[in-house]
């Protein structure tokens, strides 16, 4: 299994089980899909105990925990994109560069705050369509869909952009907001509650994940093994 599809636990210094989302911490660590079912399943089993070679204590909130961690994480990359001058707010401004999509501009993302209204959210996804319909070089362009992210609160967005009201935004496609465009598909894979995972035993591992033999997924089981 890909290192971007598993999170990293430890135990810290009090054996209070770590989430390791940047995997940087030290000593040894256990390797979990990362989705919410799958943290909250081993959390109530003794995955974390057994690869961890101690009696760590698992918070209830573990999967809530992690979840908290991606959210900010996601939103410090998107600070990041800010400062590159890859994000563009305003709904002028937004609805500007989302008609230019498919031309001399490219879109990462569309970005709602939680409260948009529905009006402005069915103006922007027709600027959209516009945009994905240009006329470029005497061809029409047919540009990838652009997601839409609307995962985060106003407030959010203001402290993560340091603007006042933000309630719609866009990542143009680039190096400077490409960081942002990883985590928050992180971020989305995790909370996919829905989707189908292998039992905690399947989906646990102590190796770390990697491309070579050692870390690669067989049969869409992660290998188990020590880090």
């Amino acid at each position: 299994m890909p290192r971007e599809a598993m999170i990293r636990f430890v135990a810290g210094p009090d054996d209070t089980l770590v989430p390791d989302i940047r995997a940087r911490l030290p000593g040894r660590g256990v390797w979990i899909e990362a989705t919410r079912d799958a943290v909250a399943q081993a959390a109530r089993g003794k995955v974390f105990a057994r690869g961890l070679k101690t009696g760590v204590k698992v918070p209830a909130t573990l999967a809530a925990d992690v979840d908290a961690l991606l959210a900010r994480d996601t939103l410090q990359a998107l600070a990041l994109a800010n400062k590159a001058g890859a994000v563009i707010t305003g709904f002028g401004k937004v609805e500007d560069v989302l008609a230019q999509h498919g031309g001399k501009i490219r879109v990462a993302a569309l970005v709602h705050a939680l409260e948009a209204a529905p009006d402005g959210r069915r103006k922007l996804a027709q600027a959209l369509h516009r945009g994905r319909q240009t006329l470029q070089d005497g061809h029409i362009s047919s540009p990838d869909a652009v997601p839409v992210i609307d995962c985060f609160g106003g407030e959010d967005l203001d402290l993560a952009l340091g603007r006042i009201h933000v309630i719609h935004a866009v990542l143009v496609a680039g190096t400077g907001s490409d960081g942002f465009m990883t985590r928050w598909h992180r971020l989305a894979r995790y909370r996919m509650t829905d989707i189908s995972t292998p039992s905690t035993e399947d989906f646990a591992t102590m190796a770390p994940p990697a491309d070579g033999p050692s870390g690669e997924a067989i049969d869409g089981k992660a290998i188990l093994g020590q880090e």
